[in-house]
């Protein structure tokens, strides 16, 4: 089954093959779709691919960094990584797990609950034996 934006791209071959102009085109995926229907520079965009005779109405593949998850052996990952050493850098640790830097900022932060304080990770809120520990001190 195809998503929308395929289906629009479908359209706008079969309207290229009936000889159709772009304007012609947008205006009928305007009637047709609404306001999800493809802005009309894409339209325009998509037209002049299909009447340079191409074939496929899928997207193209973009370039640049993959789509990294944060998954919970990452997460596991680093929380050993810093709790073992909590003078690592961040450069360090998303080397060591073979990430890219703004997934580990993202764990540590909003996962894992910590901050840099002093050249140290260490965690946002004390656990109850640090502040058993502070009361006693």
């Amino acid at each position: 089954m195809c998503d929308e934006k395929q289906e629009q791209h479908i359209n706008l071959k079969f309207f290229v093959k009936l000889k159709k102009t772009p304007t012609e085109c947008y205006k009928l995926l305007q009637e047709a779709y609404g306001d999800n229907s493809l802005s009309r520079a894409r339209v325009f965009e998509w037209c002049k691919r299909f009447s340079e005779s191409r074939e496929s109405t899928e997207d193209d593949q973009r370039p640049g960094h993959p789509v990294t998850v944060s998954t919970p052996e990452t997460m596991t990952k680093i929380n050993q990584i810093v709790r073992a050493d909590r003078r690592k850098s961040i450069r360090m640790i998303f080397e060591a797990v073979n990430t890219d830097k703004e997934t580990v900022k993202k764990i540590l932060h909003e996962e894992l609950h910590m901050k840099k304080v002093c050249t140290k990770l260490v965690p946002k809120n004390l656990t109850s034996d640090q502040k058993l520990l502070r009361q006693q001190v």
